[in-house]
């Protein structure tokens, strides 16, 4: 299935976006990479109807040929009949949740990167509005405007607390990072630090300084999450936490997405086989079809309740649970009714 639709994709991908890389002047290993990247980003974002489409293929043969009949008649139980299903559905799972946990995160981020570089009309700019971070546990960074693609934050503040009291706080127009000796570039620049009877307050009008924090994470790129292997996410989503940013629940979905891919190999697999096993007039088009409409289903479940994580505060393990509770028990009722 992989053989089948990958250099499809890689085809029609190529087609809509060569103009785009030729006007860009994309390098050819650059290309290359990404076409490579992009292979295992669509293998991974595809995998539920791979899964399906192969299982229903084979599945159905062996049915049409009416050799499951000829098995069970000759007293071998269902459960036995489907014990090569969850042999094969284990090793699925196994690589699935490994190349999920730390292949495809790398994938994700040179493919990601090469499509923003060379392929959108506009490099993300990563432009927002009024943004606070807490860089770590005694400081607070604020800008009330910030341009990613130039790097420049506006109305920049930074204040510094020692035991819940504020000790002094920094304050610039604006703040740009300069990359080729990773400091700050701070205009009209204050600092006032907090005495008992009288404050200290300097000036400058430009100052050069560094900071632990990067302009970047202020406003981390939407595929961030995509991008993290398991060790990463898991760092990154508590330090987040400790920032108090918004898109917790869209990197939590990720996270608990990447657990939950082995269960719903199971999950499929049983759906698959309970479809395709019983002799139908149709033939193998009647179980492709009807495979193909759950498969379908499926995915639609998965990205409703994933934008319903990220958009609209709903818990992102339920967004995850639910539509493989809801097909956990459909696959049941399936492989009971094929059993009987």
């Amino acid at each position: 299935m992989l053989l089948l639709f990958v250099p499809i994709g890689i085809m029609v991908d190529l087609s809509e976006n060569i103009d785009k890389m030729i006007a860009k002047q994309a390098p050819a290993d650059a290309i290359l990479w990404y076409y490579f990247h992009f292979t295992i980003h669509f293998a991974n974002l595809l995998f539920p109807f791979f899964l399906f489409l192969s299982i229903i293929w084979f599945t159905s043969k062996l049915a049409n040929n009416t050799e499951i009949i000829a098995i069970l008649s000759s007293g071998v139980s269902f459960m036995r009949f489907l014990r090569p299903y969850i042999v094969g559905a284990s090793l699925v799972a196994t690589v699935v949740f490994f190349m999920g946990m730390f292949i495809v995160p790398a994938a994700s981020k040179g493919y990601n990167e090469f499509r923003a570089n060379y392929i959108k009309r506009n490099k993300p700019s990563l432009n927002a509005t009024a943004l606070y971070n807490q860089i770590n546990d005694d400081e607070i960074i604020y800008v009330s405007s910030f341009n990613g693609g130039n790097k420049v934050g506006y109305n920049f503040t930074l204040e510094h607390f020692n035991d819940n009291k504020l000790e002094y706080k920094l304050s610039a127009q604006s703040i740009r990072f300069e990359q080729k000796d990773s400091t700050y570039h701070l205009t009209n620049y204050v600092k006032r630090t907090i005495g008992e009877k009288d404050d200290i307050i300097e000036q400058e009008r430009v100052l050069d300084t560094i900071f632990p924090f990067k302009m970047e994470d202020l406003v981390p790129v939407d595929y961030v999450a995509e991008t993290k292997n398991l060790f990463e996410l898991n760092d990154f989503i508590e330090k987040e936490k400790q920032k108090g940013s918004g898109n917790i629940s869209g990197y939590q979905f990720n996270l608990y997405k990447r657990w939950a891919s082995p269960l719903t190999a199971f999950i499929l697999t049983f759906i698959a086989v309970a479809v395709s096993s019983m002799k139908r007039r149709g033939g193998m088009g009647v179980n492709l079809l009807f495979g193909i409409a759950i498969a379908f289903v499926f995915i639609f479940f998965d990205k409703v309740f994933g934008v319903l994580a990220e958009s609209s505060g709903f818990p992102p393990l339920l967004a995850v649970a639910i539509p493989n509770i809801v097909f956990g028990v459909l696959a049941f009722f399936l492989l009971r009714n094929a059993k009987r």
